[in-house]
């Protein structure tokens, strides 16, 4: 991940404003997904900031802020739930032929406890209900037997709880355990109410979250593979304190735990089964204390030997008197720390060995009051052009016989080749435990990228079925939209010989009104023209097309149509109107501007719903 991107790889945002948004999911949620490796976790945030047509982390968090369901979509692209029944079959054999019995016979009574901690689904801690029924028998598994499941997983908790699967989800299931201990429902299976009992359902963070204790058999499959090395070893100290001495761990086939060998102990590597060590062991390293050495009167050449032998002893010491002083100190001293016969008889703490490579002034002083040896471990020596050196410091209290102070030694055990054996042994215990776990993670990665092909498998079989189920659906409809479409062609056909009908009705009452030697409107219920003869526009100037539509009594003609106004409003409010009302004779105007009489006669006009309009005639008798 980079601030600028790749030529595959859209610009996201910053290492900081990831981490940032992992951060915020912790706080807004209480899911901690910072001991998750980033590779694997990366990929899954970006596969859904590309479903919700995000780019950067920023915009993703603020989506987050302002839409509460897209947690959920988050969650369940973060945590693959691929798991089913006796997965591995090989290991499950072994724990329920081999180990299991032996943890059962180690507990002859009294409660067994498992925990299944990831559990997805919920068909691994059902698969240890069935292993241990099927070795104590549903009498004793109902008093014994507590099976604790825990995942992050809302969603899964849910359908674990259920205890209900499908077809698909069982056929893992040898077909008589599935006969046993499911019950048909439908199309589904749901496992036995009385065993469903003892196992419990609840909500943990392995990173986060108290451990559950007293377990006799804990199973953390393919959970750690997800997860840091950091992570990883936080979380194998947990599952230590979760499992009682000499308790079964079962991992899943990519997780190995051989760096915490202090706490877990291989029982069978190759289907990943450990054992809890009982506590963690602290070296200790064994000191004497050198009491001083009494000797006999001896002769001075006895004492010239002494004084030699100490001289060329090939580790450096100093002997000091009761006052501080210095006595002497031996070639490989002088040599190291640059003393001459003149320092013989000055203060100790006068010289630069009693400060440097190491404080040994209160070492002294210590080394007197509490009458034992005095160690300082790994003193770091560096001389000029000279390699450097470690030494182990031995300050000893010298006393007579009597018990009287007769000074101090001062000892430089040189440890500098062990201490480069150690280191060379750690550098290589390092390299071989980077080396293990970049095996470990790519066999993790490995894993892990089958486990989301395995999920895409999944979700590719589920667009199958529902595109499968969409086809269906859509022929249905396409069959339907043809029927309709049937119907339409058959309507429409049937609408076109109407409209051929109307068209011609409408022809012949054209032609009917056209040969007519009278004006003729036709007005609706509202008193607006809709039928205006040829004679009518012929004789007031007005044509059609004009006057369709308009108010009668607003026509501008010759004709004072105010004075039939009240004929035709009576007309039009259904009431009877008598012949003689019905005609006027009325002195008008034509359109060339010559006075004429004009008798206009107002009928009804009956449609098929009773009376829907009237209509005026208007006969021209001769010039006024």
């Amino acid at each position: 991940m980079t601030e600028h991107g790749d030529e595959t790889e859209p610009v996201r945002g910053t290492t900081d404003q990831f981490e940032g948004l992992l951060e915020h999911l912790k706080e807004a949620r209480g899911f901690d997904f910072t001991g998750y490796k980033r590779a694997s976790l990366l990929r899954r945030v970006h596969r859904r900031m590309d479903d919700v047509g995000v780019s950067g982390y920023e915009e993703y968090r603020d989506r987050l802020e302002v839409d509460a369901d897209e947690f959920t979509a988050l969650f369940n692209t973060i945590l693959i739930n691929v798991t089913s029944f006796f997965r591995d079959t090989d290991a499950w054999d072994k724990l329920r032929t081999d180990l299991l019995p032996q943890l059962l016979s180690q507990r002859p009574s009294g409660p067994i406890r498992a925990w299944s901690a990831g559990c997805a689904s919920g068909q691994e801690a059902y698969t240890i209900a069935i292993c241990l029924a099927e070795i104590l028998g549903p009498d004793e598994f109902r008093d014994r037997v507590k099976i604790y499941a825990t995942d992050a997983d809302d969603e899964a908790l849910t359908h674990a709880r259920t205890a209900t699967y499908t077809e698909r989800e069982v056929k893992s299931l040898p077909p008589e355990l599935l006969e046993r201990y499911f019950e048909p429902n439908g199309s589904r299976y749901t496992f036995r109410q009385d065993l469903r009992r003892s196992v419990i359902f609840g909500r943990a963070d392995l990173v986060q979250d108290a451990p559950i204790s007293h377990v006799d058999l804990l199973t953390c499959r393919n959970t750690l593979m997800y997860l840091t090395a950091e992570t990883q070893a936080r979380i194998a100290e947990r599952l230590h304190y979760s499992l009682k001495p000499e308790g079964l761990l079962f991992l899943g086939k990519a997780e190995m735990l051989l760096s915490q060998s202090a706490l877990f102990s291989p029982v069978d590597l190759k289907n990943r089964f450990f054992r809890r060590v009982g506590g963690s062991r602290t070296p200790h390293r064994i000191t004497a204390t050198v009491a001083p050495a009494v000797y006999p009167p001896v002769s001075d050449d006895s004492a010239t030997l002494r004084a030699e032998a100490l001289a060329a002893s090939p580790v450096a010491q100093i002997v000091l008197n009761a006052q501080g002083e210095v006595v002497l100190s031996n070639h490989r001293a002088d040599t190291l720390f640059g003393l001459t016969p003149a320092d013989t008889g000055r203060p100790f703490q006068d010289l630069e060995v009693s400060y440097r490579p190491v404080e040994l002034r209160s070492a002294v002083e210590q080394a007197h009051t509490q009458r034992r040896t005095v160690w300082i471990r790994d003193v770091e020596f560096t001389r000029p052009r000279s390699d450097r050196q470690w030494f182990d410091v031995q300050v000893v209290p010298l006393r007579n016989p009597q018990g009287h102070a007769l000074g101090t030694a001062v000892v430089f055990i040189d440890v500098s080749r062990s201490r480069q054996l150690q280191d060379e042994l750690e550098d290589a215990h390092r390299q071989l435990e980077t080396a293990y776990e970049e095996l470990q993670s790519t066999n993790e990665e490995l894993e892990t990228t089958n486990e989301e092909l395995q999920s895409t498998v999944e979700e590719l079989e589920t667009t199958n079925e529902e595109l499968h189920s969409t086809n269906e659906e859509l022929e249905t409809m396409n069959e339907e939209l043809q029927s309709m479409n049937d119907e339409l062609q058959n309507s429409n056909h049937e609408l076109r010989l109407r409209t051929d009908e109307v068209s011609a009705l409408n022809a012949y009452m054209e032609g009917v009104f056209a040969s007519l030697r009278v004006g003729v409107a036709v007005v609706d219920a509202d008193m607006r023209v809709t039928v205006w003869n040829a004679w009518a526009a012929d004789l007031w100037g007005v044509r059609a097309d004009e006057a369709a539509g308009q108010h009668l009594l607003n026509l501008d003609i010759g004709l004072p149509l105010i004075e039939v106004g009240p004929a035709v409003r009576t007309v039009l409010a259904g009431e009877e109107l008598p012949a003689e009302d019905g005609t006027f004779l009325l002195e008008a105007v034509n359109r060339r501007g010559r006075s004429i009489r004009v008798q206009v006669t107002v009928s009804s006009l009956a449609g098929a719903s009773g009376r829907s309009g009237a209509i005026v005639v208007m006969d021209q008798l001769d010039d006024a």
